[in-house]
């Protein structure tokens, strides 16, 4: 089964972590720095693959069947983001939603690379 990174929603507590039928929590972990993270409108976030001045995000890695990602996790995306590859810490490669290109042309998108993480940014907005 993949492993596939989530940062937003589907994580554990998350409103649409029942999306994931049970899949398996693998652990906490953080991107490579090689992303900018967005809160795209403040309805959901999305990472942004960059050359340069990005920063490590936290999310969660779920070891998710085919047929979830397939028939429950992926459908319910926004329109704005896409299943790509993305590098963690550690070096491995996983799956993980990323904005569709180009990401600047999506109206309310707001930098929360700061923060770090979702979780971070929407309790400061609090």
């Amino acid at each position: 089964m993949p492993l596939i990174f989530l940062n937003g929603g589907a994580m554990r507590g998350g409103p649409l972590n029942h999306l994931l039928a049970g899949a398996p929590f693998a652990g906490e972990v953080k991107t490579a720095p090689h992303y900018r993270f967005y809160s795209v409108g403040d309805r959901f976030p999305g990472l942004h693959p960059v050359s340069d001045g990005g920063a490590p995000i936290v999310g969660e890695l779920f070891d998710a069947p085919m047929e979830v990602l397939r028939t429950s996790l992926l459908p319910a995306e926004p329109p704005e983001l896409e299943l790509g590859v993305i590098e963690l810490e550690d070096g491995r490669s996983v799956l993980s939603m990323v904005l569709r290109r180009p990401p600047v042309s999506y109206p309310q998108l707001i930098d929360i690379t700061e923060f770090g993480s979702w979780t971070t940014y929407r309790e400061g907005k609090k």
